[in-house]
């Protein structure tokens, strides 16, 4: 049995050389696996499964895109590869539907999941930067349901317009923050493995592709960080059988 895992692709359509690399991906290597899963910031933003019936209305082409995602992950559902989504911080308003229409299982954030005979703790990884105090009171707002109804009965123009100025917001704070802020703070990533029973993470957000050896209540563990996808270069990890997992680039030119 052989298990993908990927994160942050950052899908938009300002980035359509991404957007083919992961259909060509999907198609070449993808569909000789049993499972996927893609933990968070699959999507640059989402403002709500709403957005699938703009169609051909939609100025950003967002719709258009997410509908040519959905479908691809449909049909690779289709042949009895499961799919399964975690939020990031970027599609944290991913929804059942369209989960339902990518034929894909959305996983809560944290998971523990069986891998290569070993119980394996899955996360974006957001969380886990718990240095970033401004970022983690946004964190808290986004994921509450209250918050998320408020802005999901918004008009749909004016959340594209709120998702513009969230990523604007974002992208000027994160230029006068230190690199180590915006990096998982190491006493946290020991006390959630340790919480959770595992001497192995895997998670993304970071963009900082590596594998971490550690020390877990005494044992010996790891931790797996995905990359960014590129327009040459995406990350995966891969697991096969019962054999060790594999951190590798995938080149997507």
């Amino acid at each position: 049995m052989t298990t993908l895992l990927i994160s942050d692709l950052h899908l938009h359509p300002g980035a359509p050389e991404i957007t083919e690399g992961f259909l060509k991906w999907l198609d070449e290597r993808a569909r000789g696996c049993d499972a996927l899963f893609i933990l968070g910031d699959f999507f640059e933003a989402w403002i709500g499964d709403d957005l699938l019936d703009l169609g051909a209305h939609d100025p950003t082409g967002n719709a258009a895109l997410a509908a040519r995602i959905a479908a691809a992950l449909k049909r690779l559902a289709d042949d009895g590869i499961a799919i399964y989504m975690m939020h990031g911080n970027r599609d944290f308003l991913l929804g059942e539907r369209f989960a339902s229409e990518a034929g894909a299982t959305l996983l809560p954030d944290p998971s523990v999941v069986a891998l290569g005979g070993q119980r394996v703790l899955l996360m974006h990884g957001d969380s886990l930067c718990t240095r970033d105090e401004a970022y983690q009171a946004f964190r808290a707002q986004a994921r509450n349901p209250l918050w998320q109804e408020q802005v999901l009965s918004m008009p749909i123009q004016d959340r594209i317009a709120l998702a513009r100025q969230l990523r604007d917001q974002s992208g000027e704070a994160n230029s006068n923050k230190a690199e180590d802020i915006m990096d998982v703070t190491p006493g946290e990533v020991v006390k959630v493995m340790a919480e959770h029973g595992v001497t192995t993470l895997i998670h993304g957000h970071t963009h900082r592709p590596d594998v971490h050896e550690i020390e877990v209540d005494g044992q010996p563990a790891r931790r797996f960080v995905l990359g960014d996808w590129q327009p040459d270069k995406g990350w995966e990890i891969v697991v096969e059988n019962l054999s060790e997992l594999r951190l590798q680039a995938i080149p997507l030119s």
